[in-house]
């Protein structure tokens, strides 16, 4: 599952220029990654759930394999593939483009898809910690079969590995970002080696392909039937990544890369591990590297081993890509952001993000220790994305396509009820490692919620006290104070009221500006805004005049660069000679107030942490003038 932007190489108004080959031959490195190293426990485990304690018998593996085959066809390939990958915000996917295009085609912001939105992006974070963990373990659990000697460092080199991968996050992915393509392409084809020359084995394996097995082994196999189905879910996890990416490959490049190249390999490589498995019922303990000759082993370990480093890589980065866009929507306070390129906008660090990745995998690692053990963890996270991902598809193919609500229903629905079923199977593993997952995105939507419902109750606090601008310049001209030369910018974020640090400057230092803006930043609901749409001027008195900056959700706010395009639009002004004035606010916890107290600390304390504004929006330090301020919430 990714949202990365590991190989974003130019702004998305600039993909074209790759060429289709080259962005196709890159998705297959970044997008496919999650799925594309899920044969190496998803099979395993489906098997292992199926037969119990038991014996593996042919309606178990032909009815583990149908399963896989119709969840690939259905979630990934009908959903996905050829439906959501249309459903573009600018470009753009993901859950939380899905959501403002959803809130677009309503008119409205409701509280439904902000649920949603948050729901779908808190299980993503979730995921972004499991995928690392249970990728990097099933690969280096082949040291068990290549020397059994080796079992007791199979964690120690797991987080050795993921401790390395996480250092290096600092100083950027692009270099290393070009050989991901080549490398999954190399591995997929190892993967549809290998299962070719294990479907002769037992070539009645082929007979999966009738749903009728699927169906039939979940009628007939009951409780185990429903264990299995959430088993049998890993192998589609990563699929919502293919959405998420839309903006960085474009929809035909993932299409083309799916359909006629990922998809082909993993079915049959799939399919290898079953006709093995019906030949060979004792390789179930590792049904993946049981595939490859002993002569092969250690170095198809090693490119198992990088290629869940790319996907591990993807995800993280794509934690990157997804809290940044909470952030300019205004669900998370600013965390520092640092451009790890000078040439490739995407290319972002988020310390505090990492760091809490970082300890959540190694956690992770520690307390489950295996792949299988993990396993129970993983497919919850995914299945309530796709969830939430399939209720805002049908509200745009309804209200954003204009489809009627019969057809609209008819097609997405059947799609949310299996995802539905996947997300009610993998419910039944809660108490051996669900709860994880759970856990970590239910504490995310409460610190999301807890910020939205906060800032709203600041807004208003602060909003009573304050003065409308025109009826300040009204009295500033009947009794002007003294005049200083030079322009003064002052941030806020309702440009009808006066900004506290002018109040402030006017009450204590007793002096205005020769010009004096008011600048307020906006967030689109789109991914990006157009250069022309960048910056609003008004002049509303010789003195006085309002500046609206408008940025995408995806883009990072740059005060100085988005100011010079105003030069355009009639304001001249000398960098060197304007003053940047913000306010910093002090919150205290009220004696009675709206919120719960540990709500009220909370809110207090994501304020605290939250970056300066000063360097969110790129302005020289040099010529800031912070005004502090006490208020009770």
């Amino acid at each position: 599952m990714t949202s990365s932007e590991t190989s974003t190489d130019l702004p998305q108004e600039a993909a074209p220029a790759h060429g289709f080959w080259r962005l196709t031959v890159g998705s297959i490195g970044v997008v496919f990654g999650d799925i594309g190293t899920s044969p190496l426990y998803a099979f395993r485990e489906a098997a292992h759930n199926a037969a119990g304690a038991g014996m593996i018998t042919r309606p178990i593996v032909l009815g583990v394999l149908s399963l896989v085959l119709w969840a690939l066809f259905i979630v990934v390939t009908a959903k996905y593939v050829l439906l959501l990958l249309r459903a573009d915000n600018n470009g753009e996917g993901g859950t939380l483009s899905l959501m403002a295009l959803g809130q677009r085609a309503l008119g409205r912001q409701t509280w439904v898809l902000l649920a949603l939105g948050v729901v779908g992006a808190a299980m993503f974070l979730g995921d972004s910690m499991i995928t690392p963990a249970i990728s990097v373990l099933s690969a280096v659990e082949g040291l068990k079969l290549a020397a059994p000697e080796f079992e007791h460092y199979v964690v120690p080199l797991t987080v050795l590995i993921l401790v390395s991968l996480f250092a290096v996050q600092s100083s950027g992915t692009n270099r290393i970002a070009a050989a991901f393509g080549p490398v999954m392409i190399v591995w997929f084809l190892a993967l549809a080696v290998l299962g070719a020359l294990h479907i002769a084995d037992d070539l009645t394996v082929l007979a999966a392909i009738n749903p009728y097995y699927a169906v039939s082994f979940m009628l007939t196999h009951g409780e185990i039937g429903l264990v299995t189905l959430g088993a049998v879910f890993l192998c589609v996890t990563g699929g919502e990544a293919l959405y998420a990416d839309l903006g960085h490959f474009g929809r035909k490049p993932i299409q083309s890369a799916w359909l006629f190249f990922v998809l082909p390999a993993l079915l049959i490589n799939y399919f290898g591990q079953g006709a093995m498995l019906l030949a060979h019922p004792e390789t179930i303990d590792n049904t993946f590297y049981r595939m490859v000759p002993p002569l092969f082993l250690i170095p198809a370990i090693v490119l198992a081993t990088v290629a869940t480093v790319i996907a591990s890589q993807a995800v993280i980065t794509g934690a990157y890509s997804l809290v940044r866009q909470a952030i300019q929507l205004g669900l998370l306070p600013r965390f520092e952001v640092r451009y790890t390129s000078e040439a490739h906008a995407g290319q972002i660090y988020l310390p505090r993000v990492n760091t809490l990745l970082l300890i959540g995998v190694l956690l992770l690692v520690g307390l489950f220790r295996t792949s299988s053990g993990l396993a129970s963890a993983y497919g919850i996270a995914v299945s309530t994305t796709m969830v939430a991902d399939g209720i805002m598809g049908f509200i745009v193919v309804w209200k954003l396509w204009n489809w009627r609500a019969a057809m609209a229903a008819a097609v997405v629905v059947p799609l949310v009820f299996v995802d539905a079923s996947f997300f009610t199977a993998n419910l039944l593993k809660l108490f051996e490692g669900a709860w994880v997952p759970l856990l970590f995105g239910l504490c995310l939507v409460v610190m999301i919620w807890t910020w939205r419902r906060g800032s709203v109750i600041l807004l208003n606090k602060t909003r009573r006290t304050e003065v409308p601008l025109r009826d300040l310049i009204k009295s500033i001209e009947k009794r002007p104070p003294h005049v200083v030369k030079g322009t003064a910018v002052f941030l806020t974020s309702d440009p009808e009221f006066v900004p506290t640090a002018l109040l402030h400057n006017l009450k204590h230092n007793k002096v205005l500006h020769e010009h004096n803006v008011i600048l307020t930043i906006r967030t689109a609901t789109t991914p990006r805004v157009d250069p022309i749409d960048r910056v609003e001027y008004e002049g509303i008195s010789e003195k006085f005049s309002i500046v609206r900056l408008n940025f995408g959700f995806m883009e990072t706010p740059n005060v100085p660069k988005a100011l010079a395009i105003a030069r355009k639009l009639g304001w001249q002004f000398d960098i060197m000679a304007t003053s940047f004035f913000v306010s910093r606010r002090s919150l205290k916890p009220a004696a009675q107030s709206v919120m719960p107290m540990w709500q009220d600390h909370l809110f207090i304390a994501m304020s605290r942490s939250a970056n300066d504004a000063t360097d969110y929006f790129q302005i020289p330090t040099g010529r800031v003038v912070e005004v502090g301020t006490q208020v009770t919430i």
